[in-house]
């Protein structure tokens, strides 16, 4: 059986956890290291996918730099999302092999995590045509990805008590007659982000059929000095 090694990093600005990605990608694409799972929070900040232009922010500068929130532009599928404290950010390494099946890969992402949200009461699903997971008519998990040479970088974003105010500013995965929740806003409750990540990581080994290994992250960011 896979092994898949998941580890917490915490709180961490986008850019070099953008760049530990990239240099863990380089290791898993030589066979120096199993399929890894990145659990984080970021820093606010509005990323902009392959997709995505530059209309999609709604705020000028001077409400970014109020608000401070930071913009980067990313390799990612898909259009602009926001992340921020409150929201479990996931970020797979994983070899899918020479035939990648990347659309059964995002199936597989929204599978764990609609298994994630429902041990906290909140029944979600997917929508016909739309990528991510839905609570009703709103975005509760949003996903991204990108994949060279089978290996996958980027991932998954699932609003726990995260600020829904700030998807205000702007246009969530180019969508604009639907909105986006969080487990908080659906149930009262406020699960921490790490023991969400956690339970992330259990359903997203399941799926994948692999076995869980948590790691310390500092062997991951010793990885890439």
């Amino acid at each position: 059986m896979p092994i898949l090694r998941a580890a917490w990093l915490g709180r961490i600005a986008y850019a070099p956890a953008f760049e530990l990605q990239r240099a863990l990608a380089d290791r898993r694409a030589a066979g120096e290291i199993d399929d890894t799972l990145l659990l984080l929070e970021h820093d606010a900040v509005y990323t902009l996918g392959r997709r995505a232009t530059d209309g999609e922010v709604l705020l000028d500068a001077d409400a970014l730099a109020a608000r401070g929130i930071a913009v980067e532009r990313t390799d990612r599928g898909g259009r602009v999302t926001y992340h921020g404290p409150g929201q479990l950010v996931g970020y797979p390494i994983i070899d899918l092999g020479q035939h990648a099946d990347l659309v059964a890969y995002v199936r597989t992402l929204e599978r764990a995590l609609i298994a994630t949200v429902a041990e906290y009461g909140v029944d979600a699903g997917t929508i016909g045509g739309l990528t991510g997971v839905w609570a009703g008519d709103a975005k509760i998990g949003a996903i991204g990805v990108h994949v060279s040479r089978g290996i996958t970088t980027h991932g998954f974003a699932l609003n726990v008590t995260a600020d829904l105010d700030a998807f205000n500013g702007i246009i969530p995965c180019g969508i604009v007659d639907r909105g986006v929740t969080s487990i908080e806003a659906l149930t009262g409750s406020r699960p921490g982000v790490e023991e969400v990540g956690r339970r992330a990581a259990v359903h997203l080994a399941d799926f994948l059929g692999s076995s869980l290994s948590w790691t310390e992250s500092a062997a991951l960011e010793d990885a890439h000095v």
